[in-house]
């Protein structure tokens, strides 16, 4: 069966890659509607041999559409989700404006795929580094539920947007040859730098990308008692995210158990090979929609073999944003 499909922010970053994997996927639809902001209406984008003219994003956009997948930003999902829902849509939504609603259900289909039943017209797309740190943890979860997690991020640069790709790629050209960064996408220079992930600080000290990891965690995993920890940094990669993963166990776990949970589990690539000191990277990961994991060792510091380390590296904008949503637009259907 196919479906009338709109993609609301259609010329980001994101909204390129929801085209690229729904080709890929060969994802049935019967029309497609390709929304953005003002700015970019009128410009044409060839898709599966057709082209298509860009339409502003409008309060009535969706009269017909069965499926819309936002990434437009939290904003732009406040203000035009409700009126989607309104005229009979489901709207998929990327951004952080309905993650932690209630009513709303946060999904990973490799976690929690029964949750999307209990939606009321909208589906929220967890945060980027949610997705890539916790699609290897949960089966480990399951065998032998985990106390603690303490997650440290290295995250790409495509995590703010196709323009911070390209300051990326221009503050590198620019240093090269000797000029002065220019830094709009970003408040400080990327390229041949990391800093402190660029989201609002919080009160506490934690910005807010360390919270969205805590708080989404625990909903998805619907384990409120769960205690998470994160420290979220900014590197010069572009498109594929890394996490050092620290998990306590409830009971003793050895490395070779991990490595044998994760060899089946949905989603996941090991890639831990010790004897080459061959582990994941962002190029690894770079447009593959599997969760790479390596480094798998026990953290000899907590008591009882209950302590194991990880390192992940999943693709930012694939399973991190456009895949996971097109996967859930599939269970829709």
């Amino acid at each position: 069966m196919g479906c009338n499909l709109a993609i609301a922010g259609v010329t980001g970053a994101v909204g390129q890659e929801f085209l690229e994997i729904l080709e890929e996927r060969d994802f049935p639809f019967d029309s497609l509607k390709m929304l953005a902001s003002s700015r970019s209406a009128g410009k044409k984008i060839e898709f599966k041999r057709k082209t298509y003219i860009v339409e502003e994003l409008t309060k009535n956009s969706f009269k017909g559409i069965n499926i819309a997948l936002f990434s437009a930003g939290a904003s732009r999902s406040k203000e035009f989700a409700p009126p989607a829902v309104e005229a009979g849509a489901i709207v998929v939504d990327n951004s952080s404006a309905y993650r932690m609603d209630p009513d709303v259900p946060l999904v990973i289909p490799e976690i929690n795929p029964q949750a999307i039943a209990q939606h009321k017209g909208i589906i929220a797309n967890p945060n980027c580094s949610t997705i890539i740190g916790i699609v290897p943890v949960w089966p480990l979860h399951k065998a032998n539920p985990v106390k603690r997690m303490v997650v440290s991020t290295y995250q790409a640069a495509s995590g703010a947007g196709q323009s911070a790709m390209l300051e990326l790629e221009e503050q590198t050209r620019e240093i090269l040859a000797g000029k002065k960064p220019t830094c709009k996408a970003f408040k400080y220079q990327i390229a041949f730098n990391a800093f402190s992930h660029d989201s609002a600080l919080q009160p506490n000290g934690y910005n807010l990308e360390e919270i969205k990891m805590v708080n989404e965690t625990r909903k998805i995993y619907d384990c409120p008692d769960i205690a998470i920890t994160c420290t979220c940094i900014r590197i010069p990669v572009f498109r594929a995210h890394c996490e050092s993963i620290n998990l306590e166990f409830t009971d003793p776990i050895t490395p070779d158990q991990v490595r044998d949970l994760l060899s089946t589990a949905m989603g996941v690539t090991v890639l831990d090979d010790r004897e080459h000191n061959r582990f994941p990277m962002p190029i690894d990961a770079s447009g593959k929609d599997d969760i790479f994991v390596g480094r798998i060792r026990q953290d000899e510091s907590i008591p009882e073999n209950r302590g194991i380390n990880i390192w992940v590296a999943g693709d930012q904008l694939r399973k991190g944003a456009a895949l996971n949503a097109v996967q859930i637009a599939e269970k829709l259907l």
